[in-house]
């Protein structure tokens, strides 16, 4: 595993990490919904030059069924290359993959061929409990030091959440991050700002509350997550929390400046109890303690109860329902996907604090069923989880967010694809015609991530 020389995809800089090869595959999580066949790692061809451009070139099988795969990560990145907890022989070579409903967590070696990675370990879900007494593994980031993942439960599923942390060598888990845990109890997503020594975690609820579908009764009681916890990343103690007001429901995915001197990011709210708007608020540093301030909110769009699942037709109105956002690289566009109304949208967040619309393309949603250019076919599912390339130039996204919610606003299942598209400079984005991945066998794509690094795998040390 280890070398002489520092893994070729390591990059000191966001700056550096622009200026790799572009992807030419990528790796995307698929789930059985019905939780009899095993889950899989699939291998998409995402190179335009190529015979097999937009077919999935591989699928390999999880040992078992059950998993519900869903978020992932590599084993090491450019964090390795940070001064205060060097690593600079490892290599970016074992994918993560954890099981969010077994709490089994798969290690895939993809080499010597990475376009067929083979599953090499499983850390059982006992042994996370063992170790950790955590269940649920969820997000996966490769950080200084180790591999750091955010679970949504303890061993019965209930609370509190947390993170802990794996060794990046041997992947045994070493144990829970968090020394002192202070007010936070739920769990999401993780990530960290390495230049201010902070961490900061979001929020969804316990497996109890989300494993048999969002429960309404709990939604509009404002009874998920809707606070931002931010850590001392070094000491792992618990600073301060932030909390977005009840009627802002289900908080989830931070996306902090990857550049490191910059001490801000951003994070998605799903709902708002008020008027079924999301929105899109910028965490940043206010003297010494850390703010919030809301910068998007995407408004429901009025719709026919007739074209509206059980669950929305008392409010007449289709929610964007936003549950996922991306950061490019160099911090200046902002990718928001709207699962519910069937929109990705591209802000200029270049000043954080004024966000400009700058472009957006619509396919499948709840109502519109929006087809892709290249067919004619109406399509459910919506814009979920969207990874960007290196250099910012390709954007790729699929439309299955969670086995149990899916039919909650898509009743008549839904059916995966993955979509490609094309960001032109200055703003401004299209549908790629030609790739237009249709999931087979009933399996739903999720996460993706692409070959040697992407807009959400890699943490910096240097501006």
């Amino acid at each position: 595993m280890a070398s002489w020389r520092p893994d070729p995809t390591f990059y000191p800089s966001p700056r550096m990490a622009m200026q790799a090869p572009p992807e030419k595959h990528a790796y995307v999580a698929e789930f059985d919904p019905d939780r009899k066949r095993p889950d899989r790692l699939a291998v998409v061809d995402v190179d335009r030059q190529s015979s097999t451009y937009a077919q999935i070139l591989n699928r390999v099988d999880m040992p078992g069924p059950g998993d519900e795969l869903h978020h992932f990560g590599w084993n090491a990145c450019s964090s390795a290359l940070c001064p205060n907890a060097p690593h600079p022989h490892v290599e970016r070579r074992y994918l993560v993959v954890p099981g969010l409903r077994s709490s089994n967590i798969h290690i895939l070696d993809t080499q010597p061929n990475p376009r067929r990675p083979a599953v090499i370990r499983t850390i059982t879900a006992k042994e996370l409990a063992d170790r950790a007494g955590y269940s649920r593994p969820h997000t996966v980031h490769c950080g200084p030091g180790g591999i750091y993942v955010s679970a949504l439960g303890n061993v019965e599923g209930k609370g509190p959440g947390g993170v802990f942390v794996m060794d990046h060598e041997t992947f045994d888990v070493l144990g829970r991050w968090e020394v002192d845990r202070g007010a936070q109890h739920f769990a999401y997503d993780v990530w960290w700002h390495l230049g201010h020594d902070t961490m900061v975690t979001s929020e969804w609820g316990t497996p109890d509350m989300f494993e048999d579908g969002l429960v309404p009764e709990l939604l509009l009681g404002s009874k998920y997550g809707r606070r931002l916890h931010f850590w001392d990343l070094h000491k792992r103690k618990h600073l301060q929390v932030i909390d977005l007001g009840e009627e802002y429901q289900l908080v989830f995915e931070l996306r902090p400046a990857h550049d490191p001197t910059k001490a801000y990011g951003f994070v998605n709210c799903v709902v708002s109890l008020k008027d079924l708007s999301s929105s899109i608020w910028v965490w940043y540093q206010d003297g010494n303690k850390w703010a919030v301030r809301r910068i998007i909110e995407i408004p429901a769009e009025p719709a026919d109860p007739d074209q509206l699942p059980p669950v929305l037709k008392g409010f007449k109105a289709c929610p964007p329902l936003v549950t996922d956002i991306d950061l490019s690289l160099d911090d200046h566009y902002l990718y928001v996907s709207c699962w519910g109304t069937g929109d990705l949208q591209q802000y200029d967040v270049s000043d954080p604090f004024h966000p400009k619309l700058t472009g957006k393309v619509r396919i499948g949603g709840i109502v519109a069923r929006a087809p892709h250019p290249g067919g004619n076919a109406r399509l459910n599912g919506g814009p979920q989880m969207v990874e960007i390339s290196r250099d910012g130039s390709r954007v790729y996204f699929t439309n299955s967010l969670y086995g149990a919610v899916d039919p909650q606003f898509y009743p008549d299942g839904v059916k995966g694809w993955m979509v490609r598209v094309d960001a032109k400079p200055g703003g401004g984005i299209e549908l790629d015609p030609r790739f237009f991945v249709q999931w087979p066998d009933g399996y739903r794509p999720h996460q993706v991530h692409l070959q040697g690094g992407d807009a959400s795998s890699d943490s910096y040390c240097y501006p």
